[in-house]
């Protein structure tokens, strides 16, 4: 069991980004391993639902800006903080994580992850990079401990390294 919660995009946000991206354009499924999947998407990250895209599946490539909506809920004001990048989600509404899961997602041993830090006001105040170990869950359990050890840490993003793309966040317990 994990002892800080990993967030996926939340459902009020999923149905507005199933309308338009926060760069404002409309999504444009596909189906995952169809003749449409141009980018070859069966096991992306789903944000939606924190679990890789199967084949099959209706999906979409959405540009999404996290620490925006977060800052929007909170009155932080960001600046040149706010990022938007490219996350898959179900092209239509799923279920959301899995509530047994217990596990961090997309914890794949040698994949290489940003542990980004940031404060209320949406400022980043630190960073690391990360290798995930062998054993995933206690790798991002003292990753996270080590990020929360600092008082002024609101939240962290945990993003992927060779892309950057946003893969989950997590709050302040």
């Amino acid at each position: 069991m994990t002892g800080y919660t990993p967030l996926a995009i939340p459902s009020a946000v999923l149905r507005e980004l199933r309308d338009a991206d926060d760069a404002g354009r409309p999504p444009q499924p596909f189906t995952a391993g169809g003749d449409d999947d141009v980018l070859d998407s069966a096991g992306s990250p789903l944000r939606c639902c924190l679990r890789a895209v199967e084949p099959g599946e209706r999906i979409a490539l959405v540009s999404y800006a996290p620490l925006r909506r977060w800052a929007t809920a909170t009155g932080a004001r960001p600046g040149a903080y706010d990022e938007t990048g490219p996350v898959f989600v179900h092209a239509a509404d799923c279920a959301g994580p899995s509530a047994a899961a217990g596990a961090y997602p997309f914890a794949r041993p040698g994949a290489l992850r940003t542990i980004r830090r940031y404060d209320a006001h949406g400022h980043i105040v630190g960073g690391a990079c990360f290798q995930i170990p062998e054993d995933a869950d206690a790798g991002f359990e003292r990753a996270f401990d080590e990020a929360f050890a600092g008082p002024d840490v609101a939240l962290v993003h945990v993003r992927a390294l060779e892309y950057g793309c946003f893969q989950f966040e997590v709050r302040r317990p």
